[in-house]
């Protein structure tokens, strides 16, 4: 069994163990620099999560705020493995491809939230193809008659 080491951060290591060298945990990988807090966006590909946040920016010349969406790929290690949904927060590390710089360091919780924002626009796209097809059955209709 591998053996576990201080990180560099504060934060307990996962009960599971893996054998990945990038992981912060039980490989090589030092996490140094930013940390951030997002939400898993995407977890499709192998070993990688898509970690999306918000931010608001301020536009001096509107006197207004305006929201910033950020979305950085980040290595995902066996041992936690985050799923779409979670909160995590991840922690910037050497680059590990030509789009990862950054480690999920752990899993903070789940959001409920999410999965009922994500039903309600698969609802949403059902319902627009619904109504696309029943437009065209219209049309083709129209097009039949012109034709006799």
């Amino acid at each position: 069994m591998p053996r576990t080491r201080k990180a560099g951060f504060e934060t307990s290591a996962p009960e599971k163990s893996c054998t990945d060298k990038n992981c912060p945990f039980h490989g090589q990988l030092k996490v140094r620099g930013n940390q951030f807090i997002g939400r898993v966006v995407s977890d499709k590909m192998q070993h990688t999560v898509i970690v999306e946040w918000i931010s608001t920016k301020y536009i001096p010349k509107y006197e207004r705020y305006k929201k910033v969406r950020t979305k950085l790929t980040a290595h995902n290690p066996t041992c936690i493995n985050a799923i779409e949904g979670d909160l995590v927060r991840i922690g910037e590390c050497r680059p590990l491809s030509k789009t990862k710089n950054f480690v999920v360091i752990n899993v903070i919780g789940k959001l409920e939230k999410y999965a009922l924002e994500k039903e309600a626009l698969e609802e949403g796209k059902k319902h627009k193809a619904e109504k696309t097809k029943e437009e065209v059955k219209p049309q083709k209709a129209a097009a039949e008659e012109k034709e006799e």
